[in-house]
């Protein structure tokens, strides 16, 4: 059985910040949520389970202090139900949350259902520039956006964000929470890609 993994980003946010592509003065992408799944290629079983193709084996999330706009907007709160309060008091400096998350990913394909990798590399610059180490490679871990892949062979998902994948595929719920929150995006892209392909679809080239 082998792995890839699939991740998704929160990151600040304003009113019209994404129809103007955060280009307001002061507004920066910052990750303030990281959640990822590592998902099985193949079935397998032991003595104790047994672990179906495209099935979640793993998950990594992780909160994330906000270094230039450390206050969150209520825009982005309203969003993704993340408040102040609990990231002052459960948050992780970007440095760490990112070396985390890259050691989590190391060595297996990483998907997204964006361009949440140009995030990452943007955070892990700012990072850099303020003398903060990121541990394990970033250039070294192949990502790869599954979105045009997925709009292509499931028409009907080419207006959904991640969080609302299952639902534009009519698929059950696939995991506690909604959309906005990092880790049930995660969810919900699986979902999108076990559906499609157990229909018959073939990975892109690159996942694996």
């Amino acid at each position: 059985m082998s792995t890839f993994v699939v991740f998704d980003l929160e990151f600040t946010t304003w009113p019209g910040a994404l129809e103007q592509d955060w280009s307001e003065p002061g507004q920066l992408r910052e990750i303030v949520q990281i959640g990822a799944v590592r998902i099985s290629t193949g079935s397998a079983a032991d003595a104790h389970s047994v672990v179906e193709e495209y099935e979640v084996v793993e998950e990594y999330e992780a909160l994330v202090r906000p270094v230039v706009n450390a206050r969150l907007s209520p825009f982005f709160t309203g969003l993704t139900g993340i408040d102040q309060r609990t990231v002052d008091r459960e948050g992780v400096a970007p440095a760490e949350a990112i070396g985390d998350f890259l050691a989590f990913c190391r060595g297996q394909s990483v998907l997204s259902y964006g361009n949440d990798m140009v995030v990452l590399g943007e955070n892990v610059g700012w990072a850099r520039a303020r003398g903060e180490e990121v541990k394990n490679g970033f250039l070294t871990t192949p990502f790869l956006n599954i979105r045009p892949w997925l709009n292509t062979i499931a028409p009907t998902t080419a207006s959904a964000n991640s969080g609302r994948l299952w639902e534009a595929l009519g698929l059950p719920k696939p995991a506690a929470g909604k959309e906005h929150s990092a880790l049930f995006d995660c969810y919900s892209i699986a979902a999108a890609i076990r559906h499609v392909c157990a229909g018959g679809a073939a990975l892109p080239e690159g996942c694996l």
